[in-house]
């Protein structure tokens, strides 16, 4: 992920950028691999490891909303509603094909900013992770 928003990021992604798309391939394979690569570390993180990790510490799990108000209280995450908009931008940019480059670079930018964020989460269950895999029987 880091990676992929490194390449695509290099500068910012403006409006000109945005309509090299059509026409530059390592761009669009570029944009294409920050977006997947965006939602699937989103649905892992917020479908999967979360869950998995409250149950592991005895929360019931229960809506996500519920689940993600635990992550935050627990420092999994920084905050429920800042994973909701990523959740939002995450639909958006995978479900809709954007035709306005207005909109497409704005979500980009956008997807670009919640990476620290999204990257920090992943990590820290990660460690949660293997913190209750080394702790004591």
């Amino acid at each position: 992920m880091l990676d992929t928003d490194g390449r695509l990021f290099a500068n910012l992604f403006t409006i000109e950028e945005a309509q090299k798309i059509e026409t530059d391939p390592i761009l669009a394979e570029r944009l294409d691999a920050f977006v997947s690569r965006f939602g699937r570390l989103q649905d892992t993180v917020g479908d999967k490891l979360l869950p998995a990790l409250l149950s592991a510490l005895a929360e019931t799990i229960g809506p996500a909303i519920d689940n993600l108000d635990k992550a935050e209280k627990f420092r999994f995450i920084e905050s429920a509603d800042g994973w909701m908009e990523m959740r939002r931008l995450r639909n958006q940019m995978v479900h809709e094909y954007i035709e306005d480059m207005v909109v497409l670079s704005s979500a980009l930018r956008n997807g670009h900013a919640f990476v620290p964020s999204l990257v920090a989460a992943a990590r820290q269950c990660v460690a949660e992770v293997e913190r209750l895999l080394n702790a004591p029987s």
